[in-house]
C-alpha cells in the first residue's frame, strides 16, 4: 500500500455515511494492518540476517549446520534453513507437529 493510500485510510471519517462505507473502510483498514504486520515481520527477518552476518553465522542452516546454497540466499537472503531442512519443517507444520514450529523459532 502506498503512503498516500495509507494516509487516506488513517484520515477516514469517524462515522461512515452508510453500511457500505463502513464495510469498505473496515476492509481497507484490515488490509492496511495486515500489510504492516507482514512488513514488520520481514524487517525482523532482515535484521536477524544482518546480525548473523555480524556474528559470522550467516548462510549456515540452523537445523543441520550445513551451508545454505547461494541460490537460496539470492532468492531469500534472510533464510535460516537450507532447502532440505525448510521443506522438512514445512511438512511437519502441515502435519501439525509442534516440534517443527519450535525448530523454526530457534
Amino acid at each position: 500500500m502506498s503512503a498516500q493510500k495509507a494516509a487516506q485510510v488513517l484520515a477516514r471519517e469517524e462515522h461512515p455515511h452508510d453500511e457500505g462505507d463502513l464495510s469498505q473502510q473496515s476492509h481497507e483498514e484490515w488490509i492496511f494492518l495486515n500489510r504492516n504486520t507482514l512488513d514488520i515481520k520481514l524487517l525482523r527477518e532482515v535484521q536477524d540476517a544482518l546480525r548473523r552476518i555480524e556474528q559470522g553465522s550467516y548462510g549456515v542452516c540452523y537445523e543441520c549446520e550445513e551451508p545454505i546454497s547461494a541460490k537460496r540466499l539470492d532468492a531469500v537472503p534472510w533464510a535460516k534453513f537450507c532447502v532440505s531442512c525448510q521443506e522438512r519443517i514445512a511438512a511437519g507444520a502441515e502435519m501439525g507437529h509442534a516440534e517443527a514450529f519450535q525448530e523454526a523459532d530457534r
